[in-house]
């Protein structure tokens, strides 16, 4: 979210006694990671990257500054730590070629992981065993590279299915954000009668962008260009800020719901909801403008 409102900020203080970074949450978009490591850490500070839950007791994938020689990749979360066996597998537990998404799973018991959950065991066996009877399936979907690197696109169950494409969310934000306007960006999928699924994007812009017909046109030909034509969403909106955690993940099921004109549920974790209540205007002033037309 800081890198909505530019470089002046972080330029302006001394940043010299910082020697790592961290990110964790979300998964980390290339330019996000760029401008992390070039502007906050000056180029001098490895970025770790984490991938983990609660439930894993721990970090799962993570580059180890010091431990590990690899070289870091923006966007990546690199390779499980020493001891983790981590993998991507298909809908029936296949390891899946080098650059094929597929579902995150962990073959192996390690130190940490949880046993079930308080008082609920067939809850723990039917969230993170049911799917794969003999992998921890944590649920979220994934890409491994030729060079072994992980890449989390997502939570598997805000995966995008339009016209028989899988998409996850973070590929599409990725590809938002790597414009030279747009500084955080979530999408989400409604039902669609033909398609399957309609790809519906929320875009914050950097400070002194002025929103307007034409730029998003070109946001829309720029994640043509750079995802592919099937990721084009029919809706896109501009607003001031996204629904997330105290812990800065986005809440898609909000964003969902609100498009879906559900009710949100339950908002106890969200940290503002000033950004609910602007996309919920943003979706009545859309439909007062079809109904007057």
């Amino acid at each position: 979210m800081f890198m909505k409102y530019g470089d002046s900020l972080p330029n302006s203080k001394d940043l010299s006694s910082l020697r790592l970074l961290g990110t964790v949450g979300e998964p980390i978009n290339p330019e996000v990671w760029k401008w992390y490591f070039q502007v906050i850490g000056k180029v001098n500070c490895p970025i770790v990257d984490t991938w983990w839950q609660t439930e894993t007791g721990g970090i799962m994938i993570s580059p180890v500054p010091g431990l590990e020689t690899m070289s870091l990749k923006p966007g990546s979360a690199t390779v499980p730590v020493p001891g983790i066996n981590v993998d991507v597998v298909d809908e029936n537990g296949n390891t899946l070629p080098p650059e094929t998404k597929g579902y995150l799973v962990v073959r192996n018991p390690w130190p940490g992981m949880l046993l079930s959950l308080w008082t609920d065991d067939e809850k723990y066996k039917s969230v993170y065993w049911s799917k794969y009877k003999t992998m921890y399936y944590p649920g979220d979907y994934a890409i491994k590279d030729k060079d072994g690197y992980f890449w989390m696109l997502g939570r598997a169950d805000d995966v995008l299915k339009v016209a028989g494409h899988r998409l996850g969310t973070a590929e599409i934000e990725s590809g938002f954000v790597s414009h030279k306007s747009v500084a955080e960006a979530a999408v989400c999928g409604i039902p669609h009668k033909v398609k399957g699924e309609s790809i519906i994007s929320f875009l914050v812009l950097k400070e002194g962008v002025i929103p307007s017909k034409q730029l998003e046109d070109e946001l829309i030909r720029h994640i043509r260009n750079v995802v592919g034509p099937i990721a084009t969403p029919d809706q896109l909106y501009i607003v001031s800020k996204l629904p997330k955690t105290r812990s800065g993940k986005i809440m898609r099921r909000l964003l969902k719901a609100v498009a879906n004109h559900e009710n949100i549920g339950d908002v106890s974790t969200l940290e503002d909801e000033a950004a609910v209540d602007e996309i919920k205007t943003t979706f009545d002033e859309l439909r007062k403008n079809i109904q007057r037309n």
